[in-house]
């Protein structure tokens, strides 16, 4: 589906009606001037956890906390109009039980009105997942390579190295869409397993470093525009090197205003006239 055809919020409805009739284009954002400028472009903007990572400099996603989602939330959905807008569950928000998922999910919606929320896990999930989804929470689970699960994955490893490894992804696939998950986010897996998972769902998957196939694909921003030099992922594609512009730019305002050059008297206010 296209945001260039409506000026009307994308919905989960939409989103779960894609299936199989054309591909989904998704970005993160966690700032309402990017999510104005990708909104047109873009069917879903994920507010990720990654914001750790990218904006804030920290080693993993694990210290995000809810209010930095809550509060990157609001900014993304400040600036996006069409986008259908799906915040990321921190850390530690909603793995003890499904009623601490509820009690923060319910509060991640209320407060920014986005329109569903995504997180990682296994099948220990598919009760949270359908408690949530029972009670109007809307969910994109996150399966494959889990950023939340680095340290018991043992790193960030790609996911579905043997035969059993993708059985289990696509059984795991086929019981959250059981559970009423609209989409699911497929992370870091061999190709096979996610073309297999995407035909054997009917809900839409959307894939990072996953597979062609996936009914939908999303990027880090920052990796897509060349932003975020730390480390940049094999799938990632990057389509311009805005970091090179940026500091170009930052050089030329340090050699205007060391020479004098900026500000001149065009830049101020109340100037007064000289004779």
């Amino acid at each position: 589906m296209s945001t260039h055809a409506t000026s009307q919020r994308i919905t989960i409805p939409q989103i779960r009606s894609t299936k199989g009739r054309g591909r989904l284009v998704s970005l993160t954002a966690y700032t309402t001037p990017m999510a104005k400028l990708m909104d047109e472009f873009v069917d879903i903007i994920i507010v990720g956890d990654s914001t750790g990572m990218v904006a804030y400099g920290m080693d993993s996603t694990l210290p995000v906390t809810l209010d930095m989602m809550i509060n990157h939330g609001k900014a993304v959905t400040r600036g996006a109009s069409r986008a259908c807008v799906i915040i990321d569950m921190p850390f530690s928000t909603y793995q003890e039980s499904p009623q601490q998922a509820y009690r923060n999910a319910a509060k991640v919606m209320a407060e920014t009105g986005a329109q569903g929320l995504k997180l990682e896990g296994g099948i220990e999930m598919l009760e949270t997942v359908g408690f949530l989804t029972s009670r109007g929470i809307p969910v994109m689970p996150h399966i494959g390579l889990m950023p939340q699960y680095a340290n018991a994955m043992g790193g960030f490893k790609f996911q579905g190295r043997t035969p059993d490894e993708i059985e289990r992804l696509v059984a795991l696939s086929l019981e959250l869409e059981k559970c009423n998950a609209f989409s699911l986010l497929i992370e870091g897996t061999c190709e096979e397993a996610a073309r297999k998972i995407t035909n054997s769902v009917k809900i839409p998957t959307i894939g990072i470093g996953a597979s062609p196939e996936c009914d939908g694909q999303v990027l880090v921003t920052e990796d897509a525009l060349g932003l975020f030099s730390d480390y940049t992922p094999r799938f990632a594609k990057q389509y311009i090197d805005l970091s090179a512009l940026i500091r170009e730019s930052f050089a030329r305002f340090e050699d205007d205003v060391r020479s004098g050059a900026f500000p001149t008297l065009e830049h101020c206010f109340d100037v007064a006239n000289k004779s």
